[in-house]
């Protein structure tokens, strides 16, 4: 080994924390709009639909910055995107806050949510490229603890601003009201995070695709022993085409013209993660809990708290991905989460009106407050940080790039669809029949998992098959 090889784990971890603040800026940029719904009702006096289109516009975003992150980083890089991606955490932090219009406040969500697909792909796929095989799962999920710490901070945030403020529509600093600092806060992160992109090194895979070995080779000197860094770089050759770069067009099998096995898969895992509703809870938690009778100051403080049940998760996960593999810790949450949300289902179905609004009995309330959080420890124990670990290994190096772009489209439009339609089922079905389709939906992840999905702990990104 060279001799910084005992410098070079600590210098891998740095690299792959700094990847992973855009796996934070995800959680953040996702989370801060829970606390702005009240404000941005009152400001642009929206609809339940057009409060919807607010709410998931991002998502929007995020679908296209998925797609073509994935294109564009196999023409110009893993860490050129994710310069960009945190240039446009920038722009969309300050204009969410200063719009004065739902058109507005919509083109800089947009624009946000592009940062964020973009994040939501790259940030996995650099630190799984970069990362040794032994703990590459235990680096990817560095990813998923960024994005819960990103929703907790945000949580957080926007329970201290309308704390101060009295309200998220209340005046805070400046006179601008509280909901418009909770999209501000996000401005420190990420600039912090374009400045330290900046040191860096590429992607050692994007490096030999683009014809630049001496560069990969330096940046494969941090996993691999010197004696081993010519037969790598000649195994990551083998695995791209001689004949083009790496494109779009790959994930189609040349010899039956269909897509490969393993692209269904990815797109599988992608919309699963989605259908179990998680993000239902990350975006409308405070209002959820407002409409079975909480405070808005009490839902905030349950999001918070939601947060910290996450992280805690995610560290769990951490501990068990390279030991037991993503495939157990995928199936079992999957059956955590359906008998969480049965039961949260059930919870809401005693639920009463009083003076106007829902309110559960005092034992269901706690039914459902320990149901709401052991269904957030089992999604972010599994399919939250092990779908990304996935998706950002378990393609062949010449279709990673297309493969993440491709699940990635699948993976935000569900994310969309889901946002978009939980205010139009709890105006229609209620609170009881949306949790019972998500649980229905994690019933179904169980099957797809033990029949479709492979282990890939262990396994070098070289060894990835297309199948």
């Amino acid at each position: 080994m060279p001799a910084t090889s005992k410098r070079q784990p600590v210098y891998i971890f740095i690299i792959c924390c700094i990847a992973a603040i855009g796996g934070f800026l995800f959680g953040f940029d996702s989370g801060v709009i829970n606390g702005t719904v009240d404000g941005l009702q009152s400001a642009f006096d929206s609809d339940s639909v057009g409060t919807g289109f607010n709410v998931a516009s991002i998502l929007l975003g995020a679908a296209a910055g998925a797609f073509f992150a994935g294109r564009l980083a196999d023409l110009y890089g893993r860490r050129t995107i994710l310069l960009v991606a945190a240039a446009f955490f920038l722009i969309s932090a300050w204009g969410s806050g200063v719009a004065e219009s739902s058109l507005e406040f919509v083109i800089y969500r947009i624009l946000g949510g592009i940062a964020v697909g973009a994040a939501s792909v790259m940030t996995p796929a650099y630190i799984s490229e970069i990362a040794p095989s032994r703990v590459r799962g235990r680096l990817a999920t560095i990813q998923q603890v960024a994005i819960i710490s990103g929703l907790f901070v945000s949580f957080l945030s926007n329970y201290l601003l309308a704390q101060i403020a009295g309200s998220s529509v209340s005046a805070l600093w400046l006179d601008f009201a509280a909901w418009r600092w909770m999209f501000w806060i996000e401005i420190l992160p990420a600039a912090f995070f374009l400045s330290a992109l900046l040191f860096i090194p590429e992607s050692p895979r994007y490096l030999i695709s683009a014809g630049k070995e001496d560069k990969a080779r330096k940046v494969l000197a941090l996993t691999y022993a010197e004696s081993e860094l010519e037969a790598k770089v000649v195994e990551i050759k083998e695995t791209l085409s001689s004949s083009h770069k790496p494109r779009l067009s790959d994930v189609i099998n040349r010899a039956t013209g269909k897509v490969h096995s393993i692209v269904w898969v990815g797109i599988g895992l992608a919309v699963f993660q989605q259908l179990v509703g998680i993000n239902v809870v990350f975006y409308y938690g405070a209002v959820l809990w407002q409409s079975v009778g909480f405070s808005e100051n009490d839902a905030l403080l349950i999001n918070v708290i939601s947060g910290a049940v996450s992280i805690g998760a995610c560290l769990i996960a951490i501990a068990l991905i390279d030991r037991i593999g993503r495939k157990p810790l995928l199936w079992g949450g999957s059956v955590g989460m359906s008998v969480t949300l049965a039961i949260l289902s059930y919870a809401f179905s005693t639920a009463s009106m009083v003076d106007g609004s829902l309110s559960l009995s005092d034992d269901m309330g706690v039914i459902a407050l320990l149901s709401a959080n052991a269904y957030v420890l089992f999604f972010n124990v599994s399919w939250g940080p092990v779908m990304w670990v996935m998706l950002g290994e378990m393609f062949p190096n010449q279709m990673r790039g297309s493969g993440l772009a491709i699940a990635g489209l699948f993976q935000w439009l569900a994310n969309f669809a889901i946002t978009m339609t939980f205010p139009i089922m709890l105006a229609s079905v209620g609170l009881t029949g949306a949790y019972g389709f998500y649980a229905l939906c994690a019933v179904i992840s169980t099957f797809f998992v033990i029949k479709f999905v492979k282990e890939t702990k262990g396994r070098e990104l070289e060894a990835m098959s297309y199948e």
